[in-house]
């Protein structure tokens, strides 16, 4: 008997040009006036960057502020920071939680320093080789300290992308993350790539939050795919589509 041909599922599509430039257009307006004034906005430093992500993981801006700054004013390079006792590490962040961020941190420093003259290097490929740097880190040191248009798609920016372009299916599936950081590939501009991927990330912690999304101030909500099939939308639909007219 001839052997049976599973199909192929068919790949979700990739928003057309008018609407990548439609949404660029929308978040990077929304980013000029509403864009939060962060410490780690204001440096190209690669070693900065990098600090200012690990600490973010899992962990509210307001917490990460005051301790970025002491951080900095004790390792205020990957040189200071490689040689220094891991206790003394793990006491300086504190208390951030999740200890293990400060020892990635280090680990990584001291591979800059013997690998790579005490710098961090723009490379993707040689960027994700360090332990503790994943795909959506490597697209922040890129994009932020580089400035290369590289995409980025951590917890917030996949919530926006599924909202807006996608709607319904299952976010967490490993297919679905496949297909958003293609999304993310797809509109990530030419230039102003820094605001741009930024934009995303204030955007998904500032209006299109997980519980309550603030539909009747976003920017998005005419051509958001979730908010026509969301019962917990329908109720505020008409007044949304009026507001953004």
């Amino acid at each position: 008997m001839p052997a049976k041909h599973t199909p192929k599922k068919k790949l979700l599509p990739l928003p057309a040009p008018p609407d990548r430039r439609r949404f660029r257009q929308r978040l990077l307006t929304w980013y000029r006036r509403h864009g939060r004034d962060l410490p780690w906005r204001k440096t190209n430093d690669p070693y900065h960057i990098l600090v200012s992500e690990i600490m973010l993981q899992q962990t509210q801006v307001d917490r990460v502020l005051p301790k970025y700054a002491e951080w900095l004013e004790k390792y205020p390079s990957l040189e200071a920071l490689a040689p220094a006792p891991e206790k003394e590490g793990a006491q300086t962040w504190y208390p951030l939680g999740y200890n293990i961020r400060p020892r990635r941190l280090q680990t990584i420093a001291r591979e800059a320093v013997s690998r790579y003259g005490g710098r961090v290097p723009s490379e993707e490929e040689t960027l994700l080789s360090f332990k503790g740097i994943g795909a959506y880190m490597a697209g922040a040191i890129r994009s932020f300290a580089f400035h290369e248009r590289a995409a980025i798609l951590d917890t917030n920016v996949a919530r926006v992308l599924f909202r807006v372009f996608v709607g319904k299916g299952d976010r967490k599936s490993h297919a679905m993350t496949r297909h958003l950081w293609r999304v993310s590939e797809t509109l990530v501009p030419s230039r102003q790539v820094f605001d741009f991927n930024q934009a995303l990330m204030d955007f998904g912690a500032m209006v299109c939050v997980a519980r309550d999304p603030k539909c009747l101030v976003c920017p998005m909500a005419k051509s958001c795919r979730a908010f026509p099939f969301n019962p917990e939308y329908e109720t505020r639909r008409t007044k949304v589509l009026r507001h953004v007219k």
